[in-house]
């Protein structure tokens, strides 16, 4: 049977794709459906319609899953942070899990009962998770100012100052913020006209420290009775750091190049376990630090180092798994292709007195072949943690090229993930253990380690 926009349809939900979608099929035909969760029967609306398969929104839940749950947060339907916020943390995790699965055997070319998964690692309290927020300013219907998160697949601003995946202190530094912005007439950006002046902002927050870096990113270079938003903010117990991120682009793009430090330090410090980081409001770190733990940890067991190893970290940015890895090896050298990330893994370096590590600017599937063929460094174990799109394949090819005894590979996208595993386990490799870690409780984004092992 075909069916066509606005038609209404009953859907029992069976599964859920990997934005956390639920996926149901009424004669033959595929329903995917947000807001839905394994087990529900409901009623929904097709939106968009194609020949075998169509996308429809939730009208009424006719019969709810055994496990669904209430959201905690009022906005997490309309909300793009979370996708999966209705479904029961322990089904989150099943989920996750499974779609690692499925990616491997899809994918990877796996059997089911080969992959040597272990059981993944979830949260004791899935909540207030996060050390960095970006939130959008704009103005509601009525010209008040508001912040928020941006609605799903879209840039209108959920008006939300108090997420529960944040750290409780933001909605006091919005709040300080926006008044702030009222008592000084500040226009928020408008992205239609290109006009106006606070577009975000961005809010970073130490789990170990207690310090705090506000930074505004805005559509010029000042910002009105500054020297007033300063004292203010400067009340907050931990701010360290008060910035101006100059973004005047017409662009979605939320940080500019230009920094403007107002007060304090230019950048907040914390740990992961015992080693220190330096974070400046451009530079990547984990959103997720009591988790980052777990992940490096698990990093850290399938590298097997004994303190005689020679590791690569490939894709390594501020050196963050360089310096994890570093504590155990006898040296390590990370490879990063944005040049000021190198800069913040140096001083990590320096910061901790780790006299082991060497870091290099360029591409990994560049700086491993001089390095290899010119100074004759080897590598025992490379360690990789590529961006979405996965390892470039020249990456792949030094790598075997290189033939490491063990390969450790962090992803944050299982589908290229598995692409990859399959390239080496085609080439001299054999899968040993895969783990998952959820970094992101809520959403539909999970982190994989997974071991392998030249035989």
């Amino acid at each position: 049977m075909e069916y066509k926009k606005n038609d209404l349809l009953t859907v029992t939900i069976e599964d859920m794709g990997h934005d956390g979608e639920g996926i149901g099929k009424v004669d033959g035909y595929t329903v995917f459906v947000k807001d839905t969760v394994i087990g529900d029967k409901v009623q929904a609306k097709i939106m968009k319609a194609k020949k075998n398969y169509g996308y429809a929104r939730l009208v009424e839940i006719m019969e709810p899953s055994k496990d669904r749950v209430e959201p905690r947060c009022a906005y997490a339907r309309q909300c793009g942070g979370c996708q999966i916020q209705a479904l029961s943390y322990e089904k989150q995790l099943a989920y996750k899990q499974q779609k690692i699965e499925n990616n491997l055997i899809r994918i990877g070319g796996f059997q089911k009962e080969e992959i040597p998964m272990q059981p993944i690692i979830g949260m004791e309290d899935p909540y207030h998770y996060r050390n960095k927020a970006q939130f959008p300013v704009g103005c509601d219907k009525e010209g008040h100012l508001i912040a928020g998160f941006y609605a799903g697949r879209t840039h209108s601003i959920i008006s939300n100052r108090k997420c529960y995946l944040g750290v409780e202190v933001n909605e006091q530094i919005l709040n300080l913020v926006l008044a702030h912005m009222e008592a000084y007439d500040i226009p928020a950006y408008d992205e239609t006209t290109g006009k106006g002046l606070v577009r975000h902002v961005l809010i970073r927050y130490g789990f170990q420290s207690k310090e705090i870096m506000v930074c505004l990113v805005v559509n010029g270079s000042r910002i009105p009775g500054a020297e007033d938003l300063i004292a203010k903010l400067r009340e907050i117990p931990g701010m360290t750091s008060i910035s101006l991120n100059v973004n005047q682009e017409k662009t979605n793009v939320i940080l500019g190049k230009e920094l403007i430090n107002l007060w304090g330090e230019g950048h907040i410090t914390d740990y992961i376990g015992a080693v220190q980081y330096r974070i400046s409001p451009l530079s990547f770190y984990q959103v997720n630090p009591v988790q980052t733990e777990r992940l490096y940890g698990t990093a850290l067991e399938y590298a097997g180092l004994t303190g005689n190893e020679t590791v690569w970290d490939l894709y390594c940015g501020i050196g963050t798994i360089s310096l994890f890895l570093a504590q155990n090896a006898k040296q390590v050298y990370g490879v990063e292709i944005v040049p000021q990330a190198i800069d913040d893994a140096r001083e990590n370096a320096r910061l901790n007195h780790m006299e082991n590590v060497e870091f290099f600017v360029g591409k990994a599937e560049e700086v491993l072949p001089e390095q290899y063929e010119r100074n004759q460094i080897y590598a025992d174990v490379i360690v990789v943690d590529p961006p979405r799109k996965g390892c470039d394949e020249k990456c792949l090819e030094t790598i075997v090229k290189m033939s490491p005894n063990r390969v450790v590979y962090v992803s944050c996208n299982s589908s290229t993930l598995a692409r990859d595993v399959k390239y080496l386990e085609e080439r001299g490799y054999r899968t040993e253990r895969v783990r998952c870690v959820d970094m992101f409780p809520h959403s539909g984004h999970v982190e994989t380690v997974v071991k392998l092992k030249k035989w």
